[in-house]
């Protein structure tokens, strides 16, 4: 619980929720301790109404098991495994008849707003559950599912869709938290050649073993950008923020070659507020494509399951340790020096 920003999370008792008559409630299996969390806890992101009022329940990375329907669902049952995405969608605005439901028009942020109390707890619940409550194939057990949440889809979607990666395409990927070595796992599923920018070496290790073809040491070189441009011959085809300061962001689009296309994933700090300076010139001279990527529609999950279900790409790697709740507090304020790995889950409530 998010008593106040910056304050110790406390691990407290509250009312359990109610299916509105859209929606659901599921118990909660697992939900992922993301560094999205941390800025909420700080009190970022009110620049674009990612700021709740305490108290508020933290957490927007579940998969669950649903335990309650409402009155009107006509797709989801008691009893069904669901994957259960961040970006709750109205299902009738008409980005999302469009098939952009990620950027719904009344899109709530799951832990991030009043309307939409989070999932560390034992219990959550999903509106517009015929929408927001994505069955999962009996193949994916549990502790797969989990693996899933806001990083590994929001990823896919940034290396699928957005940066349509692929085909022997260079692509490098700036921070190697859960979302950079997510981006690099699935890049290099769907055939591109990855580089990885880290400052610590155990992550380039682990996006070498998730299939980078090389990494770079940030701290070991004076421009990281530069030392992409010389390995690919010029420049990426595809470049990566996974983290979300100004330092990444600016690397990532100078590691660009032209024609290329920078993908944003990572969202600013309170240092930031929202707002990079960038070389906009080149954008211009090097024909250079700036593309936001936001989660994952949940008309498209089938797609990146049936990845999973045939083993191309496995959510489980990235998981790098399953705690209890009552450890949630410190594993969020380790984030604060970067000094978590992967993508850590809780699953014991």
């Amino acid at each position: 619980m998010l008593e106040e920003f910056q304050e110790p999370l406390e691990v407290q008792d509250v009312e359990r929720p109610e299916p509105e008559p859209d929606g659901v409630v599921a118990k909660v299996n697992g939900c992922g301790v993301c560094r999205s969390d941390w800025h909420c806890w700080q009190g970022d992101w009110d620049w674009f109404g990612y700021r709740p009022d305490p108290p508020h329940i933290l957490g927007h990375e579940p998969c669950g098991t649903i335990v309650e329907v409402g009155e009107d669902v006509e797709t989801v049952s008691e009893g069904d495994h669901i994957a259960i995405p961040f970006n709750f969608a109205c299902g009738k605005c008409e980005l999302c008849r469009n098939g952009r439901e990620n950027i719904c028009e009344n899109h709530v942020g799951l832990g991030f707003m009043n309307e939409a109390p989070g999932a560390f707890a034992e219990e959550v619940h999903v509106p517009n559950a015929d929408i927001n409550a994505v069955p999962l194939p009996d193949e994916i057990d549990p502790d797969t599912a989990a693996g899933i949440g806001c990083r590994f889809m929001t990823s896919y979607h940034g290396m699928a869709h957005r940066g349509n990666v692929g085909n022997g395409e260079d692509v490098v990927v700036h921070g190697l938290g859960g979302i950079g070595l997510s981006a690099v796992h699935i890049a290099n599923a769907l055939g591109a050649n990855v580089i990885g920018v880290d400052l610590f070496e155990e992550k380039l290790e682990k996006a070498e073993q998730l299939g980078a073809v090389t990494t770079v040491n940030a701290s070991e070189v004076d421009d990281p950008a530069k030392e992409v441009r010389d390995i690919t011959d010029g420049g990426a085809d595809c470049s990566v923020d996974a983290l979300g300061i100004a330092t990444t962001c600016q690397n990532a689009v100078n590691s660009l070659g032209k024609g290329g296309r920078h993908v944003q994933i990572g969202l600013t700090t309170s240092e930031e507020e929202g707002k990079v300076s960038l070389p906009t010139d080149e954008f211009v001279a090097k024909e250079i494509d700036f593309r936001g990527s936001l989660g994952l529609q949940p008309s498209r999950y089938p797609e990146m399951l049936d990845m999973i279900k045939t083993g191309k790409i496995d959510p489980k790697e990235l998981v790098s340790e399953t705690i209890a709740i009552e450890a949630v507090p410190d594993k969020l304020a380790a984030m604060s020096d970067y000094d978590t790995m992967g993508i850590p889950v809780c699953n014991e409530f």
